[in-house]
């Protein structure tokens, strides 16, 4: 048994500057790509609610002022969404990019089942999508959620801080009907609640205001997503240039929408840049011996060289080492299936890890906080917890609301050793353009698997998924 506490990663921002932390380094240097963009934005929602999110982000092209709280590192000032800081770039809306949902074509729909509520305000919405991709002069579309529209709760959080199990979500969900339909079109969507720009909205049927975050991160959080899914990089992870070339594969599974078929293999692809791609592989079968889905050796071969093909395709090159992580263990098959299609690309290193959803071993530190962000131990060669989540130096504090627990993760056929891979893992947590606070759970390899899941079994077999990870997040 050893105990090691790792740095915090830095990240790399314009100018090759870097900084542990997005916000800080984004206010303080700019995006690692550092040339002045114009983003020019779609909308689709009804008019009041087009109005009221072209008011707000109106209002955020001017610096925003951070949470009243003594943690000045947690809670960072808004810098403004303007060329000259943050960002150094422009949101612009054009009334050609503007499309209009009738309030009364939605309120038709209350009187109708959730399901067919659901699928019919989609239909509504992928109308105008489609219209707007004939559009030459948009870069993303930004989708007011329809508020009175039922939808399924998240699942709640373990008060451990589990990663949270695969759900088998209803099908009237609207945003991952819409996110499917999107794939049939070329620009990635952001879909929004009133709640993100109305500060005095409160959802139909609940007693209390829902709790949302200050306003200064929603606008960090928002603007982020905005700016890389119009194609640009906010930070990236600093490369040696003596390191090899790495590439970071998330092998998950998920079912059919009538969860009637087997669940389907799908490969999230990053590199160092978090530049990502999906690929969907072949049905797995789930053994009987473990109870996990498992792919055949050729079909686990074809996955890899599929997911090499579309990283080629996008980079022009293919990598000289990847690092493969994957949500169940690895079958013998399994294992001959990568090695071979490694062989095939003549990569110069395959290294394969299995991250369980969770393990009963924990940590305890003799003080107030929890273990440190960064605290890992080696229960034996193979066996290892990674605290991703847990107290961080930087901001001075624990910044979650229960008790975290740690990512456990298994060597299986590795040639780096687990300081490096761990290090490797902790930081691909901090590649999530969805939130800037420093400390996510998942590394970006398996974050979205649930969400990509839920998306893709939306379309048919014949039905090519869009690759840019953009689409799915």
């Amino acid at each position: 048994m050893k105990i090691t506490v790792l740095p915090e990663p830095s990240l790399e921002f314009g100018g090759g500057a870097r900084h542990v932390d997005p916000r800080h380094g984004l206010a303080d240097y700019g995006p690692v790509d550092h040339a002045p963009r114009v983003i020019r934005a779609g909308i689709v929602g009804t008019p009041d609610a087009i109005d009221g999110l072209i008011a707000w982000f109106d209002a955020c092209r001017l610096p925003i002022a951070a949470k009243n709280s003594r943690l000045g590192r947690l809670f960072v000032p808004f810098p403004g969404f303007d060329d000259a800081v943050g960002f150094r770039s422009t949101l612009v809306f054009d009334s050609r990019l503007q499309r209009p949902i009738r309030a009364r074509d939605l309120h038709r729909l209350s009187g109708l089942n959730p399901e067919k509520a659901v699928v019919d305000a989609v239909a509504l919405y992928a109308e105008q999508l489609e219209v707007l991709d004939e559009e030459p002069n948009c870069d993303v579309i930004i989708v007011a959620r329809p508020d009175d529209l039922p939808e399924r709760q998240p699942a709640p959080q373990t008060p451990a801080g589990h990663r949270p199990a695969q759900q088998n979500p209803l099908a009237a969900d609207f945003r991952d009907l819409l996110k499917a339909a999107s794939m049939r079109g070329s620009r990635p969507i952001q879909i929004i609640r009133r709640t993100t720009w109305d500060p005095f909205y409160k959802p139909p049927g609940e007693k209390e205001k829902r709790k949302i975050q200050d306003e200064a991160t929603r606008a960090w959080n928002l603007h982020t997503a905005l700016y890389y899914k119009a194609g640009a990089v906010p930070w990236r992870l600093p490369r040696d240039p003596a390191d090899l070339m790495s590439c970071y594969i998330g092998i998950t599974f998920y079912k059919s929408a009538d969860s009637t078929t087997l669940q389907t293999s799908v490969a999230q692809v990053f590199n160092q840049r978090g530049d990502g791609v999906i690929v969907r592989g072949a049905a797995a079968e789930v053994s009987s011996d473990d109870r996990q889905p498992h792919l055949t050796a050729a079909d686990a071969q074809h996955l890899l060289q599929e997911a090499l093909k579309r990283y080629k395709a996008e980079h022009r090159t293919l990598p000289a080492r990847v690092v493969v992580h994957k949500s169940s263990s690895y079958t013998s098959k399994e294992t001959e299936g990568l090695r071979a299609a490694a062989d095939d690309a003549g990569l110069d290193v395959l290294e394969l890890l299995w991250l369980p959803s969770s393990d009963p071993v924990r940590l305890f530190r003799s003080a107030q906080h929890p273990p440190l962000r960064g605290t890992m131990l080696s229960l034996s060669r193979h066996r290892h917890l990674l605290y991703t989540r847990g107290s961080v130096p930087f901001y001075g504090t624990y910044p979650g609301m229960y008790i975290p627990a740690p990512l456990p993760f298994r060597t299986v056929d590795t040639e780096s050793n687990p300081q490096t891979l761990a290090a490797e893992i902790l930081a691909l947590t901090k590649m999530n353009w969805n939130q800037t606070q420093l400390d996510g759970y998942d590394p970006i390899t398996l974050r979205t698997a649930g969400s990509v899941g839920r998306i893709l079994r939306h379309l048919g077999p014949d039905e090519r998924p869009q690759g840019r990870y953009a689409f799915y997040m």
